[in-house]
C-alpha cells in the first residue's frame, strides 16, 4: 500500500510518475508541474519537481526536509504533451512521489564524492583487464582448435566493467562465449517468459550439438556446461605465467567462474558464460517490453530487436524437477549498448555535448545495495545489482530527457532513482524490462522487500551514513 493509505496514485497506467517536490532558486514552493523544453547550449532553464505524496515504507519519511531543489526554477518553453509525458512500462507501478530527505545531516557524504571514490583507478584497471584478456584469449583459441562442438565460439564482454559502471575494484568481469545457431525452436516452460525449451528444427546444420540433446529432444544446458567445463579445466593446467583455478560449481548458475591470481593485487574473478546466439525473432513475451521510444527513439528500438536472441544455460528453479534443460533469454548485450549510449540527444555526455548523471546515479544504487548486502547477507540474499539496474533503466524510460539528468543535480536524480526502486519494493513488483510480465520482485520474498525498504529509507533520512562505512 502506498503513503496514502490505501488511496490510488493519481493516474492510470500509462501516466507519468510524479517527481518529488523540492523548491525554486527562489525558495518558493511549486505545487504544479511545468513543462520541459530542450535545453540550449548556455541555458539555465530547468524544469520544477511536481508536487507528491509521501511514502509509507519503512520509517517514517515525513518531515521538513524535502528532495533537494534543482539548481534553479526558471520556467522553461512548453512543448507537446506527448513529448513530456513518459509511459510507464506495462506491469509496473508509477513511481510513488516520495518526500525524501536530502542528504543534509551533519557530515553525510557529497554523493559526487561518493561517486569520486567509486572511480576505478585507470592503472588497475588496465593491469586487470589486460590479464583477463590475455587468459580469455588462450580459451578460446584452445577451445576453436579443439575441433569440436565449441570450434564456433566467439567472445562478448558484458556486465558492468564493459558498460563503464563498475565500481570499488576491477577484480570481477562477465565474459560471454557465444555460440551463433542458425535456427532454434523455443518454447515456454514457465510463466514469466524468460525461461525455455530449446529444440532443433529438421536438418539443422549444427550436427555436432546433437550428441548435447536430452531423452526428450531438448538441447540440454548442463550436458554442454559440464564438457566446457572440463574442456577449460584441462586447458588451464597448461598455463604456466599465471594461475588460474576453476571454481567449484555453484548450483543453478549459467557461469564458470575462473578465480586468477593477480600479486600483490586482489583476485580476480572470471564469469565464463555460455551463450546460445539465435538469429530469429524475439520471443512474444518480449513484445511490450523495451519501451525506450521517448528516451532512445524508436529508430533505435528497432535496432535493438533486430539483433540476436540470447539465451544463456540457466536452470530454472520453478521447475519441480531440475533436469538442466532450460535456457534463459539474456539481454546484456542490448543493456551494454543502452548504457555506452545513453543519451536521448546524440552528443550526451560527448566533448561537445551535455553531461549527465545517469551512470553515476547506476553506480550508487549498486553501491548502496552493495553495501548493505555485506551489512546484511542473510537478509538481503535474494537481491542483486541486476534489481537496480532494472529499476534504473524504468527511471530512463519514465524521465527520458537529457535535461532531466544535468549532472549539476546528482542528489536530486539519484533521490528520483531511489524513490521508484522503493515504490517497486513496496509493492513487491519490478518488470523484467525487456519481459514485463517477469516480476523480478515476488511477493513470496514480501519480507525480504519489506526489509530492503525499511535500510534504505533508514538511510535516506539520515543521510546515507553508510557509503562511509567500511565491511
Amino acid at each position: 500500500m502506498d503513503g496514502a493509505r490505501g488511496r490510488k496514485p493519481q493516474g492510470g497506467r500509462g501516466a507519468r510518475p510524479a517527481a518529488p517536490r523540492g523548491r525554486g532558486a527562489g525558495g518558493s514552493r511549486s505545487g504544479t508541474a511545468t513543462s520541459r523544453g530542450p535545453r540550449r547550449e548556455g541555458s539555465t532553464a530547468r524544469r520544477r519537481p511536481s508536487a507528491t505524496k509521501s511514502l509509507s515504507a519503512g520509517p517514517a519519511a515525513s518531515g521538513g526536509e524535502k528532495l533537494p531543489a534543482r539548481r534553479n526554477g526558471t520556467a522553461v518553453t512548453r512543448v507537446p504533451a506527448a513529448r513530456r509525458r513518459a509511459e510507464v512500462p506495462d506491469g509496473a507501478v508509477p513511481a510513488s512521489g516520495a518526500v525524501l530527505r536530502s542528504p543534509s545531516v551533519a557530515g553525510a557524504p557529497r554523493l559526487r564524492e561518493v561517486v569520486s571514490r567509486l572511480t576505478l583507478v585507470r592503472e588497475d584497471v588496465s593491469e586487470a583487464s589486460e590479464l583477463v584478456n590475455k587468459v580469455v584469449s588462450r580459451l578460446i583459441q584452445a577451445l576453436r582448435s579443439n575441433g569440436g562442438s565449441f570450434s564456433s565460439i566467439k567472445r562478448l564482454g558484458a556486465g558492468s566493467y564493459y558498460e563503464h559502471v563498475k565500481i570499488s575494484e576491477p577484480n570481477e568481469f562477465d565474459i560471454m562465449l557465444v555460440m551463433p545457431i542458425a535456427r532454434l525452436q523455443l518454447d515456454e516452460c514457465d510463466d514469466t517468459g524468460a525461461y525455455y525449451y530449446v529444440t532443433f528444427k529438421r536438418n539443422p546444420k549444427e550436427r555436432y550439438l546433437l550428441k548435447f540433446l536430452d531423452e526428450n529432444g531438448k538441447l540440454s544446458a548442463l550436458k554442454m556446461l559440464q564438457e566446457l567445463r572440463e574442456i577449460i579445466k584441462q586447458e588451464v593446467k597448461n598455463f604456466k605465467d599465471v594461475e588460474v583455478t576453476v571454481q567449484r560449481r555453484k548450483a543453478g548458475s549459467p557461469a564458470i567462474t575462473l578465480q586468477i591470481k593477480n600479486p600483490p593485487a586482489a583476485d580476480i574473478s572470471v564469469d565464463i558464460i555460455l551463450t546460445l546466439e539465435v538469429q530469429q525473432s524475439w520471443p512474444r513475451s518480449t513484445q511490450d517490453g523495451l519501451k525506450i521510444e521517448l528516451w532512445l527513439g524508436r529508430k533505435v528500438k528497432g535496432q535493438f530487436r533486430n539483433e540476436a536472441i540470447y539465451l544463456v544455460a540457466k536452470q530454472n528453479k520453478k521447475e519441480k524437477v531440475l533436469r538442466g534443460n532450460t535456457w534463459r533469454l539474456s539481454f546484456l548485450h542490448i543493456e551494454k549498448a543502452m548504457l555506452n549510449n545513453h543519451g536521448s540527444s546524440k552528443t550526451c555526455c560527448e566533448s561537445d555535448g551535455l553531461k549527465c548523471c545517469r551512470k553515476s546515479c547506476l553506480k550508487l544504487l549498486k553501491y548502496l545495495l552493495e553495501q548493505l548486502k555485506m551489512k546484511y547477507p542473510k537478509k538481503l540474499e535474494k537481491f542483486c545489482s541486476y534489481h537496480v539496474k532494472t529499476a534504473f533503466f524504468h527511471s530512463c524510460v519514465t524521465w527520458p530527457n537529457d535535461t532531466d539528468w544535468h549532472s549539476g543535480d546528482l542528489d536530486y536524480c539519484f533521490q528520483k532513482c531511489l524513490g521508484y526502486f522503493l515504490h517497486c519494493l513496496q509493492k513487491s513488483q519490478l518488470p523484467h524490462f525487456f519481459i514485463p510480465k517477469y516480476n523480478l520482485l515476488s511477493l513470496e520474498d514480501k519480507v525480504s522487500n519489506d526489509f530492503l525498504s525499511r535500510q534504505i529509507n533508514s538511510e535516506l533520512n539520515n543521510g546515507f551514513p553508510i557509503f562511509q562505512e567500511r565491511f
